[in-house]
Formats: C-alpha cells, structure tokens, sequence
C-alpha cells in the first residue's frame, strides 16, 4: 500500500469539488453563451467552437457528450438554470487540475507569460504580452516567473475579490 495521504494531498483530491459563487458561474457560463444567438443559452457549437479552440482532439464528441449531462429539458441547449444545476455541488479538482494543461503548451510543468497570451489569444480574448506578464506575478509565489500546479491551484480556488 502507497503512503497515506497528507493534509496537502487531501486539499487538493480530485475527489473534492470546488464551490465558486453564483456570481463567478454565471460569468462563466456568459462567456460561453456570447458566442450564441440568442446568447441566453449555449449550444452544442458554441461548445465545440470553445473545445476546438483549447486543442480538444474529439471537440465535437465532447461538446456532445456536455449537452447530454447538462440538457435537462432536451431542448438541445443548456441554459443559466441547466448550467447552475449541474454544478451546484462544485467543480471538481481534477478539472481545474486539467485546465492547467491547457495552459502549459509545451507540457513542462510551468505556465509562462507567453503560453497565457497564446491561450487568451486562442480564446479570443486580447492581452499584451506586458499584461500577461503581470498576470503571472500576480500568482507565482516562487519568484520564478512562471505558474506552478500549486499556484494556479491557489488562483483557482482561491475566494475571489469584490470589484
């Protein structure tokens, strides 16, 4: 049998969700739906299109496989109250764990400047390289320039400021 696992290890299981406020869900869940007519509701595109965008191999596969867990009416969309629905009891770890590997292009364990504004570009969101530099200061704990697995967990889950 392995070692057990310490308080660090437990903190941040897979096995344990997440819990963003309202507020940061349904700014996500905008997000996604901008791209939709009408933009109060996401669809299996809008998915696909954001899937093929962060490299996802089988994005349509996934895309579908999202509307299927979400769609409760079977309207073939996911609206706000679908969205909020499925993730009342958080986001798992193991999520926002592989959120991270989108960030990490060249797959070497640190996130630098220049990969955040390759993906933000991807996303079609517009930041300069300047920004984005700040961006990663503002998380790296180390001094190393760069964003670890243990400091982007800590952006993520990290309770979040009131403009």
């Amino acid at each position: 049998m392995g070692r057990p696992l310490s308080a660090r290890d437990r903190q941040f299981s897979d096995l344990s969700p997440y819990r963003p406020d309202d507020e940061e869900m349904e700014k996500v869940f905008h997000k996604i739906a901008s791209v939709s007519q009408p933009r109060d509701r996401i669809s299996k595109k809008d998915l696909q299109e954001l899937m093929v965008k962060l490299g996802k191999v089988d994005a349509a596969g996934e895309a579908r496989r999202m509307i299927c867990v979400a769609d409760q009416n079977k309207d073939g969309y996911v609206d706000l109250e679908e969205f909020m629905e499925v993730h009342k009891n958080g986001v798992p770890l193991g999520d926002i764990r592989r959120a991270f590997f989108v960030f990490d292009r060249n797959a070497d364990g640190k996130i630098s400047a220049e990969e955040v504004m390759e993906v933000l570009h991807q996303l079609g969101e517009s930041c300069s390289l300047d920004q984005c530099r700040r961006m990663v200061r503002e998380v790296d704990r180390n001094g190393d320039g760069f964003v670890d697995m243990d400091d982007f967990m800590a952006m993520m889950t990290r309770p979040r400021r009131k403009p």
